[in-house]
């Protein structure tokens, strides 16, 4: 944080929360402007309260907010007018951006991650296999870094975007934020949403032109590239030649800046890819291949451009009826300037990854959970949910699965721990029905790992080879149901998509660090939360909405100057997930993992622990009681012939199941080796 006025600077230095009086009045004005408007923070400091009682130093909106915005604060937002020739809008296309390569500069300089960055690619080896898990540790950081001078630093960037409504029931208002993040810093600090590793560096316009609804989604998205383009412009320079910047401790590195990674859903992959729904933005697929247990070609970036290149040189591409035309039939969106054309190594068969968020889980809820629905039964699937025991940690449908028209994330998940189980045995299921759903559960669960090896990948690979050996017996139990009755194929894009994960795992590391979980985050974050504060017209809300978020910045900034000011720590020495005040007096890093392979009970191969708390919930219980509480009338007969089978028919003890009892707990926790194996 740098003073540029040496009035403030000295100020500053004998009160640190200048120009606020104190620590306690900078917290009520940070309350005061993430809280209120700015009507009721007037008609707060014109209390009758304060007329008996000393007011704060600023006595109204406009001078606490000249105060803040008078602070040092981040990379600068600027607002562009574009236009289109020859297609006009109701209202005034404004893009409101700030340029990417001063945000990637200020991230690379934070110094509360510099314990959490990385700089150079990396091969970590374990038991004689390659692991992939950070970029850093994967095949395009190498193939980059072998391409730059020698001494450059690397600063991967990663993008996320997504199209997000803001008003509710009406007003039909939509914001489209751009957010940026550098794979230096570790993916379990960036992952964080409130570690603020990620930055919003623009809220790309939707205008509605004045053409036929046709060629409106085209022109939306020539407009998208146009805006890419401009953000991030200096970035493909710094590509291009490198530029020098700080680094967390204070050091001038040589940088270059590629695109790595973007975080989108299916249709926004596409839109970046500058391909139609019925193709695969990854693969030379097309609709009718989707369901296909064959993997396609890459659909390279190069690839894609030769098609643009060829098509403009036969039509004008201004000529939208006629362009449009033709592009479909070459299975384009009908962009003619992508924004990654003239970024160097950005191709979006590499750098857009499998999405674990939309392709996965969301795709669980809209196919494999409808299709065990239709199979099992809606009554008999929710009884069986019903029927669960309650565990700490996962939701227990108490009302069943079948009622809820929307699921979160987090609900997908626990229906997917549970769904092979509770539909095994069902009247109207097969063994090859229930293996189908299985593999493609268990694909899904080997894709989220946190770290790959060569095996693990292959692993998954059979998994996903195995759904598709066995998913006849899907189409065969009429599970497969649309508008107009039973769909007789697999035409899904995502099942499509998921051909790539191996492939990506390789090229860019584990595909958890780049699920839109965070993304998905920050648009209540960064737009939803900052709507509900603004006078929500439409001519103008996307501007109070930055002014919202600098403030925030802003503020942020200011709490990390004063708290490391006052406690004068290193920030080298610890990492701030969030700085707030009122919340958080210390620093923190992450949380650790107890390492229950230290106390705990192992298994015969030492690939797992078993841990329970030192005292049991139930001190003594015979083991009549025991069959009567839980419901299990023959388990003192399995345990006698536990006991005998374990001993070899010759027990060292003289416990036996008919007069000595038990210690029970209702909880326990199975660790297993793979989570120390980084």
């Amino acid at each position: 944080m740098e003073d540029h006025d040496p009035d403030q600077k000295r100020r500053r230095a004998i009160n640190t929360s200048y120009p606020f009086v104190d620590q306690a009045e900078w917290q009520l004005a940070e309350f005061l402007v993430q809280r209120l408007t700015q009507t009721d923070i007037n008609k707060f400091l014109k209390l009758d309260w304060f007329k008996s009682r000393p007011s704060p130093s600023f006595k109204s909106a406009d001078q606490l907010f000249g105060w803040i915005d008078a602070l040092p604060d981040g990379p600068e937002w600027q607002s562009t007018t574009l236009e289109f020739t020859n297609y006009t809008t109701a209202r005034p296309i404004e893009l409101i951006w700030r340029d990417g390569l001063q945000v990637v500069k200020d991230l690379f300089a934070n110094p509360i991650f510099s314990n959490h960055m990385m700089y150079d690619p990396h091969i970590v080896m374990t038991r004689s296999e390659r692991e992939y898990g950070e970029f850093f540790t994967a095949n395009r950081a190498f193939t980059i870094q072998n391409n730059l001078p020698e001494g450059a630093t690397m600063i991967p960037i990663i993008l996320a975007s997504d199209k997000t409504p803001v008003t509710k029931m009406s007003g039909g208002l939509e914001m489209h934020p751009v957010f940026l993040t550098i794979g230096n810093i570790q993916s379990e600090v960036r992952m964080k949403a409130t570690a603020h590793a990620w930055r919003c560096v623009a809220f790309i316009p939707i205008p509605k032109f004045d053409v036929h609804a046709d060629f409106q989604m085209l022109l939306h998205a020539r407009l998208f590239h146009k805006c890419m383009d401009m953000i991030f412009a200096k970035c493909k320079m710094a590509t291009r030649i490198g530029e020098y910047m700080s680094d967390p401790m204070g050091y001038i590195r040589h940088c270059f800046t590629p695109l790595v990674a973007y975080t989108a859903d299916l249709p926004e992959a596409q839109l970046i890819a500058c391909v139609s729904k019925n193709a695969s933005p990854l693969t030379m697929a097309t609709q009718s291949d989707f369901g296909s247990a064959q993997g396609f070609p890459r659909r390279t970036g190069d690839h894609t451009l030769k098609l643009i290149y060829d098509l403009c040189q036969r039509v004008d591409p201004w000529n939208v009826p006629l362009f449009q035309r033709e592009a479909k039939a070459l299975l384009l969106s009908g962009v003619h300037q992508p924004y990654w054309r003239d970024w160097p190594y950005a191709d979006p068969s590499s750098f857009l990854p499998g999405e674990l968020l939309h392709t996965c889980h969301k795709f669980f809820g809209d196919h494999p959970l409808k299709w065990c629905k239709e199979v099992v039964g809606e009554d008999e699937l929710d009884a069986r949910y019903k029927a669960h025991h309650k565990r700490v940690g996962t939701r227990h449908f108490g009302s069943g699965v079948s009622h809820i028209s929307q699921m979160t994330c987090r609900e997908h998940c626990d229906i997917e721990r549970t769904i092979v189980a509770t539909i095994a045995g069902a009247a109207n299921t097969t063994p090859n029905f229930v293996h189908a759903i299985r593999f493609l559960t268990e694909f899904i669960y080997q894709a989220q790992s946190p770290v790959h090896t060569d095996s693990s990948i292959d692993a998954m690979v059979r998994s996903l080879d195995e759904f598709h050996r066995l998913k006849q017996a899907i189409l065969d139990a009429g599970a497969r149901r649309g508008k107009s009755g039973t769909i007789n194929n697999f035409s899904i894009p995502k099942i499509e998509l998921f051909h790539s994960f191996a492939g990506s795992i390789k090229d860019l590391g584990s595909l958890l660090q780049f699920s839109a979980d965070v993304s998905e985050r920050l648009l209540i974050t960064h737009c939803k939360y900052p709507f509900e504060r603004t006078s929500r017209q439409a001519r103008n809300f996307t501007l109070q909405v930055v002014q919202i978020l600098n403030r925030d910045e802003t503020m942020r900034r200011f709490n990390l100057y004063t708290l490391l000011h006052s406690h004068e720590t290193d920030p080298t020495l610890a990492w701030i997930a969030r700085v707030l005040p009122a919340e958080q007096k210390r620093f923190h890093g992450p949380r650790p993992i107890r390492n229950h392979f230290l106390k705990g009970v192992l298994s015969v191969e030492s690939n797992a622990a078993f841990h329970v708390t030192v005292s049991p919930d139930r001190k003594s219980l015979s083991i009549t009681d025991l069959q009567s509480l839980y419901s299990l009338p023959d388990f003192g007969m399995v345990l006698a012939e536990y006991i005998n089978d374990s001993s070899q028919n010759t027990p060292t003890t003289a416990w036996t199941c008919t007069r000595d009892s038990v210690r029970t707990w209702n909880k326990f926790r199975l660790q297993l080796l793979s989570t120390f194996q980084s």
